[in-house]
């Protein structure tokens, strides 16, 4: 790859803190090339956005074939849909990477578009909890000698792992990214959005003339209502810093933040895709979908928690050390 192309691609990066090492030699270079598509026949980033969701729900639906059925659907064995479902989630999260490099090189950077790329991920994640559920249902819970089948404890450990293993997880890696992303570009670098601010939008919007919006902003307002609430410390932090400096916080209280929240991205990273996406291709094609389950409820959770006590307890640190 030319050199020329390294920097337009980079150009396309939130920040090359919040990147990980698999996207930027993988899934970026792959979305940016969607991006270019997209640009050239003028499609807005929030169209590629609503693909991805299709993308994923599909994938989801032919993750329900156990991977040794046989025939699964149209003729094919249940490892071959495994395989497509694979391959679908993976193009669904390079449509997820080509919406935002697409609304930063088009310039077509909405709230709602930042709403709609928020919400892909759990339409994706939805349809596969309910496929590994189903897909569940008869087989056998490991060690009990086939005596005693999943039934719907499998619904269950999917609403477990989907509520404490996704939704929490990637809500906090979200907002800590924005955070960090706002105190090395400010507002116009990252989508550090408020619960009051957002409220207001929401207030202010009125049913009968935006009903698409209002859904999304009424789902939003929540998203970050949950993400103040549980940043106690942060939300102090945050309070002493607008009270102190207003706008204009000083370069030197930016730059010892992003130092301090930096080693933090790494956490941040393993809780959105790659990480899941590799534990659930490789429990589905051994056809343990279990084992995807527990990952998430055991190691994403564990994982969860500890990047939450880091960023609280370096917010409690900056308040006794700048204030």
């Amino acid at each position: 790859m030319s050199e020329k192309k390294k920097m337009d691609i980079a150009a396309t990066y939130k920040s090359k803190d919040t990147e990980e090492w698999f996207d930027t030699i993988f899934n970026r270079p792959v979305g940016f090339v969607w991006a270019k598509f997209f640009n050239a026949f003028g499609v807005h980033p929030n169209v590629v956005t609503v693909l991805s969701m299709i993308l994923g729900a599909l994938s989801g639906y032919m993750f329900h074939y156990h991977a040794d059925q046989n025939p699964a659907l149209w003729g094919m064995t249940g490892m071959t849909c495994n395989i497509i479902a694979v391959v679908l989630l993976v193009w669904a999260n390079h449509y997820d990477s080509a919406d935002g490099q697409l609304a930063r090189m088009s310039g077509k950077k909405t709230q709602l578009g930042r709403i709609l790329d928020g919400t892909a991920a759990d339409v994706w994640y939805i349809s596969i909890y309910f496929a590994l559920a189903y897909r569940m249902y008869d087989d056998p819970i490991p060690f009990t000698g086939g005596a005693y089948t999943f039934g719907w404890g499998g619904l269950v450990m999917a609403a477990a792992a989907g509520v404490f293993g996704h939704i929490a997880p990637c809500r906090l890696a979200d907002y800590y990214r924005n955070i960090h992303l706002f105190f090395i570009k400010g507002e116009g670098g990252s989508e550090f959005d408020h619960f009051d601010d957002v409220k207001r939008k929401f207030d202010n919007t009125s049913w009968n003339d935006d009903k698409i919006n209002k859904v999304f902003l009424w789902f939003y307002k929540n998203y970050t209502y949950n993400q103040e609430k549980e940043t106690p410390v942060f939300q102090q932090y945050w309070k002493k810093l607008k009270e102190t400096y207003g706008n204009d916080i000083p370069q030197q209280v930016r730059d010892e933040f992003r130092q301090k929240s930096l080693p933090l991205m790494k956490y941040t990273n393993f809780l959105t895709f790659n990480a899941r996406g590799i534990a659930l291709y490789v429990a589905a094609l051994i056809d343990h979908p279990w084992i995807y389950l527990l990952f998430e409820i055991v190691v994403l959770v564990a994982v969860y928690k500890y990047m939450h006590y880091r960023h609280e307890k370096m917010c409690r640190e900056l308040l006794e050390s700048q204030f």
